[in-house]
C-alpha cells in the first residue's frame, strides 16, 4: 500500500537493536501520524499485508563492524532488501555508539521506504529540528563545502537545493557562533499571555483577559526570578551577549506592568556588553503608541510586528482578532517612533491560504521593507486548537506548500534579505522547514544561539527551559520551569533555587 491511502497496518520485527523511536520517526516522514496502525510483532507466514524488518548484529569478521539488514515486505512478496556492513571506532564512546547504530537504520530504513513509494524527502533522513548543526560539526573537523555538499546529499539524502541551502546558513551563522565565550550567555523571558489563542498555537499561552486577575502576581513573581538571574550571573561572572522576551505576547499586558517589567530588567542585569534585545511586539491587537514608546525609551533595540498572513479571511480562520490593515498600521507607528529593526513572522500552509494568497502577503510585507521576516512553514502541533479539530479544515498539499516556501525564498532574497538561520519541527507540511532572513547585519544573535545550542541561555518565566551548554564534551542540560501561571508564582523560589544549585556549581 503506497504512501497517502489510509489504513495501512505496519508489522516491525526488531533483531540486535530496539530503535522503535528512529524507525517510527522514518515511517512517519513516508506515511504522517494517522494513515498508519504500527504493531512489534510477527504477523506469521500468511499475512498479506506490510512487514517490515531492521536487523543489527555484530560481524563475525571483524571486530568494530556490524551488519544491518532492512527487508519489506507486501503481500508475502519482497519489495526490498539489502544488507551493509558498517565499522565504529574502538574509540567512541557509548553514547557515540548507540547514535551512529540508530543513524544507520534509519538510513536503510528511509532508503526502502525511498525506493518503495518512489518519493524524496527534501531533507532526506534527517528528521531533527536543527539540521545546520551537522553542517558546523563537520566544518569544525575540517570538512570544505564539496565534502559537506557530498556528505548532505550521498549520506544524510537531503536534497541538493536544501543542502545548499544549509551550508549557507551555516556560513551565515558562524561569525557570530565565532564570537560566543565561555562567559557568554543569553537571556529568555517568557510572558505567557496572549490576546487570544491562534489556531495552530501550542507554546505556554493563557488568554490576557481570562488570566487578568493573575497577571499582577505574575509579574512580581518574574521578578523575583529575574533579581535570582541577576544575583547568579553576578556569582558566575557571565555577560550578557543577548535578551530574547517572547511568550505569548509581551505586549498583551497593560502598558504600566510592561514599563515596571523592562526597568526591572534593565535594573537587575548588567547590559553593559548586551548586543541585542529583542522583544516580541507580535500581534496589532496588542500593540499602541504608549507601549511603543515605553520599549523605545528601555533598551530594547529589536521589536517583531508578526502578521502571519495580509489576507483577512484568513486571519479570522486562525483565530486573529486583527486585520492585515491594522498590521500596517502598526508597523507604520513603531516606525514613526523611531524602531529601526522590525522582524515580521508568517506562515505557509496557513488554512485557506493558497500560492495566490501567499504572493499577495509577502508583496504587502515587502512594501514595508522589515529588516528581517521569517517565514515558517505551518506545523501541526499535538497541544494545538488545529490538530484537534483538524477534520474541519482543509490544508494545502505537500507540492503546493513547498511552491509556497520556494517562492517566499525567491522573493525575498530579490528584495535584498538573506537566510540565516533554520530549524525544522515535527509534522510540519512537506516535511520542510522555517527559516529566518534578514538584511545583512540585521541577523538575531538570540535565534541562532537557540538553534545552534552552542551557548548557555538561561530562561525565565511559566514554562520556560534553561539550556546550560558544556562544549567541551558537546553536552547540554536543561532547567525547567514549571508551566501553570499559579504554580510558577507559588513555587517561584523553587524555580530559583533549581537555577541557582545547578548554575552556581556546574
Amino acid at each position: 500500500m503506497k504512501a497517502g491511502e489510509s489504513g495501512m497496518k505496519i508489522y516491525i520485527r526488531l533483531e540486535g537493536h530496539d530503535f522503535k523511536y528512529e524507525i517510527e520517526d522514518v515511517i512517519r516522514l513516508f506515511y504522517g501520524n494517522e494513515e498508519t496502525s504500527i504493531e512489534y510483532q510477527d504477523p506469521g507466514e500468511d499475512n498479506p499485508g506490510f512487514v517490515l524488518y531492521s536487523g543489527l548484529e555484530s560481524s563475525l569478521e571483524n571486530d568494530g563492524q556490524f551488519v544491518l539488514k532492512t527487508m519489506l515486505e507486501e503481500g508475502g512478496s519482497v519489495k526490498f532488501t539489502e544488507n551493509e556492513t558498517f565499522s565504529i571506532h574502538s574509540a567512541d564512546d557509548e553514547y557515540e555508539v548507540k547514535k551512529i547504530k540508530k543513524r544507520e537504520v534509519k538510513r536503510q530504513l528511509y532508503k526502502a521506504l525511498s525506493q518503495y513509494t518512489a518519493r524524496k524527502m527534501p531533507w532526506g533522513v534527517l528528521t531533527g529540528i536543527r539540521p545546520a548543526k551537522i553542517v558546523h560539526e563537520l566544518m569544525e573537523k575540517g570538512f570544505n563545502r564539496e565534502q559537506i555538499y557530498s556528505r548532505l546529499t550521498d549520506y544524510y539524502y537531503v536534497s541538493g537545493k536544501k543542502a545548499e541551502l544549509l551550508y549557507n546558513i551555516a556560513q551565515k551563522e558562524k561569525h557570530i557562533l565565532d564570537g560566543t565565550g565561555p562567559d557568554k550567555v543569553s537571556i529568555y523571558i517568557g510572558i505567557p499571555f496572549c490576546p487570544t489563542r491562534c489556531l495552530y498555537c501550542s507554546f505556554t499561552s493563557n488568554s490576557v483577559k481570562k488570566y487578568a486577575p493573575f497577571i499582577k502576581n505574575y509579574i512580581e513573581a518574574l521578578k523575583k526570578e529575574i533579581f535570582g538571574v541577576g544575583e547568579i550571573l553576578n556569582a558566575k561572572g557571565f555577560k550578557i551577549q543577548s535578551i530574547y522576551m517572547g511568550g505569548g505576547t509581551p505586549t498583551a499586558i497593560d502598558a504600566p506592568y510592561l514599563e515596571e517589567l523592562l526597568s526591572f530588567i534593565e535594573e537587575s542585569f548588567d547590559m553593559g556588553q548586551m548586543k541585542e534585545y529583542t522583544l516580541e511586539a507580535g500581534r496589532p491587537d496588542s500593540i499602541n503608541r504608549e507601549k511603543l514608546e515605553i520599549i523605545k525609551k528601555s533598551k530594547v533595540n529589536r521589536i517583531s510586528i508578526n502578521p502571519q498572513s495580509m489576507n483577512n479571511e484568513v486571519l479570522r480562520n486562525i483565530g486573529r482578532l486583527h486585520t492585515a490593515e491594522d498590521i500596517v498600521e502598526a508597523f507604520k507607528l513603531a516606525r514613526d517612533i523611531g524602531f529601526d529593526n522590525i522582524n515580521m513572522d508568517i506562515i505557509a500552509g496557513l488554512p485557506g491560504e493558497k500560492l495566490e494568497g501567499f504572493k499577495y502577503t509577502l508583496e504587502k510585507i515587502g512594501e514595508l521593507a522589515p529588516e528581517s521576516i521569517t517565514v515558517h512553514t505551518m506545523a501541526i502541533k499535538r497541544a494545538s486548537r488545529l490538530n484537534e479539530e483538524k477534520d474541519s479544515y482543509s490544508l494545502i498539499s505537500e507540492n503546493e506548500v513547498a511552491k509556497i516556501v520556494d517562492n517566499a525564498y525567491d522573493f525575498i532574497t530579490k528584495i535584498g534579505l538573506e537566510p540565516y538561520y533554520l530549524y525544522r519541527q515535527k509534522n510540519m507540511l512537506g516535511n520542510l522547514e522555517n527559516i529566518g532572513y534578514s538584511k545583512p547585519g540585521y541577523e538575531c544573535m538570540y535565534n541562532i544561539q537557540i538553534m545552534e545550542e552552542k551557548q548557555t541561555i538561561i530562561a525565565l518565566g511559566a514554562g520556560a527551559v534553561t539550556k546550560v551548554v558544556f562544549p567541551e564534551n558537546n553536552r547540554i542540560e536543561r532547567i525547567f520551569n514549571v508551566k501553570n501561571v499559579e504554580e510558577y508564582v507559588d513555587r517561584i523560589e523553587e524555580m530559583i533555587d533549581r537555577k541557582r544549585s545547578f548554575i552556581i556549581n556546574c
